[in-house]
């Protein structure tokens, strides 16, 4: 945990660019969020360029076809962390040539230690698993 769905449009990336792109994404998970380096949920889907429409709120941000929507959801984070979180994984994607930030989109969603189970009917951060 935490979870991240990775949402593209098809054929705009090779396979080797989206296995970049989940590790430099889990890469700036660990350095500010503190997780284990196997605490690894990655979800890529890719979509035709019909099914994804992504505007910009009215910011004037202009969208290409290598848009990358990325969805997380994890327990609760501190303000300072996520903030950083956002301008060190444009910064890393758009240095490795990979994502420009304008194309970067992030939703995160928070839930408590109830809201996971890694597995075997159980509830790991309830049990005391983890």
């Amino acid at each position: 945990m935490p979870l991240v769905r990775f949402d593209m449009i098809k054929n705009v990336r090779t396979p080797e660019e989206i296995g970049q792109i989940l590790s430099i994404t889990q890469e700036t998970i660990i350095n500010n969020f503190n997780v284990p380096i196997r605490d690894c949920y990655q979800i890529v889907t890719q979509h035709e360029r019909y099914e994804m429409v992504i505007q910009d709120t009215g910011l004037g941000i202009e969208r290409s076809d290598k848009v990358l929507v990325l969805s997380l959801t994890s327990r609760k984070r501190k303000k300072e962390d996520i903030l950083k979180f956002y301008k060190q994984l444009a910064d890393n994607l758009s240095k490795a040539s990979l994502v420009k930030p304008n194309d970067l989109v992030i939703n995160m969603t928070f839930n408590g230690d109830d809201g996971w189970s890694f597995g075997l009917g159980e509830a790991q951060f309830i049990n005391g698993k983890l």
